[in-house]
């Protein structure tokens, strides 16, 4: 229980990073594209966490989770498209892509956990 509050915690704190990154890239540097990419992953990160504590069932919950883990990717992608083209400085990449290596690491450890709890079962 403790590890998807963790999470939870996580990727709505990485969301809100997102939200403002978004709110400065469309101000200031006039980037629409791009950054809109970003917002939808990097928030729906969080919202598949959110879904997951209601699933319906462990395949659901492992689902939801996997869903959050490829929406991580993807972030990450985004914000190296961002850096490469220089949209956002090093040192805000390196910041955010911190946060979402760790939040990588944390869905994967938990959807791991959660499938070998499952083959014990059975």
């Amino acid at each position: 229980m403790r590890s998807k509050s963790i999470i939870k915690e996580k990727s709505f704190r990485f969301a809100i990073r997102i939200v403002k990154l978004y709110k400065y890239l469309i101000s200031e540097k006039k980037e629409f594209v791009l950054s809109k990419q970003l917002l939808r992953s990097g928030t729906s990160i969080g919202a598949n966490v959110g879904e997951s504590q209601n699933a319906e069932s462990k395949a659901d919950f492992i689902h939801k989770l996997g869903i959050a883990q490829k929406e991580t990717d993807e972030s990450l992608y985004w914000l190296e498209l961002l850096r490469e083209t220089n949209y956002i400085a090093d040192d805000e990449f390196t910041s955010m892509k911190s946060d979402a290596s760790e939040l990588l690491k944390i869905i994967r450890s938990i959807i791991l956990t959660t499938k070998q709890n499952n083959k014990k079962k059975d």
